[in-house]
């Protein structure tokens, strides 16, 4: 096992070189609650590392905070090594931290290029003369997705035609197209099925392997495990530990996930015979006959 950050605080590294970015001890408060307590994560150039956690685990409240939607209350940021001091998103965002969220920022009913470059529109003209310069939107946007592995045959489709894989994919191309380091990717395939989620998952490993630190923020094992290098684990606002995955197997990491002692408890409750009768106040009253007097009328 190796761990960036132990039960006991103690710190150790399991590669060598500069990260892309680094969490040192990041605390956040919300009023009297502690949303995170001393957090310590780092990615590195062509490496997923998974976010793992249940809901509440402090999930949400790590990635906005290191994409500069909340400021850490303690602790630091670091990018390639360098303290740095986010305000806003776009802070990060000028960094190389992007971040892909379940909402996908992207417009239904508007093109695939148009959507790829939303907010960065490339214009022909000058002056009050300029315009949109379709033709040069959708060459780089079928260039840039066709060196990321997907193969679209028409980029003037409304984006709303893809599948939910291809929008997650059309999303994480767009992000490593305007200088992405880091992208961070929060619960991507929630809300797909199997097929959907395979797209998602192979453009993870398209993106590492083009050199891209990748954040996957997931509470599925099943598709954390595949495509992760390392795995760092919260629970409550605290880091249960990161685990290298040639340590761990699936079941190994599920069981740090939910927490032995819980999954034994709950199988042992499981096991326990139920009562029927407990479940008779919960019937809905039977319907009274109708009386003779009422057959009558």
């Amino acid at each position: 096992m190796s761990q960036e950050q132990t039960a006991s605080g103690e710190r150790t590294s399991s590669a060598d070189g500069v990260p892309l970015i680094e969490a040192r001890n990041l605390t956040k408060y919300f009023g009297s609650v502690i949303a995170l307590s001393g957090i310590s994560i780092t990615v590195r150039p062509g490496e997923v590392v998974c976010l793992l956690g249940d809901n509440g685990a402090g999930k949400s409240t790590l990635i906005k905070t290191l994409s500069g939607v909340h400021p850490p209350d303690e602790g630091e940021i670091l990018i390639e090594g360098e303290p740095v001091n986010f305000s806003s998103p776009r802070d990060a965002l000028q960094r190389g931290i992007a971040t892909v969220y379940q909402d996908l920022a992207m417009i239904p009913l508007m093109s695939i290029s148009r959507n790829f470059f939303l907010g960065s529109e490339p214009t022909t003209g000058v002056g009050p003369l300029r315009s949109y310069d379709g033709k040069t939107a959708d060459r780089v946007t079928r260039t840039a997705l066709r060196g990321m592995g997907i193969d679209l045959r028409d980029t003037n489709q409304p984006v709303g035609t893809l599948s939910g894989g291809e929008r997650q994919s059309v999303a994480i191309a767009r992000a490593i197209h305007f200088g992405a380091k880091v992208v961070i990717l929060d619960e991507p395939t929630s809300a797909l099925g199997v097929k959907e989620a395979g797209v998602v998952l192979r453009f993870i490993n398209q993106a590492r392997d083009a050199g891209v630190g990748v954040i996957l923020i997931t509470h599925n094992v099943n598709h954390a495990y595949p495509v992760g290098d390392r795995f760092s684990i919260l629970d409550r606002g605290r880091l249960k530990g990161t685990y290298d995955k040639k340590d761990l197997t699936p079941a190994e990491l599920l069981e740090h996930m939910g927490g032995g002692a819980e999954l034994d408890e709950l199988r042992h409750e499981l096991e326990q015979p139920g009562d029927p009768a407990a479940l008779v106040g919960l019937r809905p009253p039977e319907a009274e006959a109708p009386s003779a007097e009422s057959s009558a009328s």
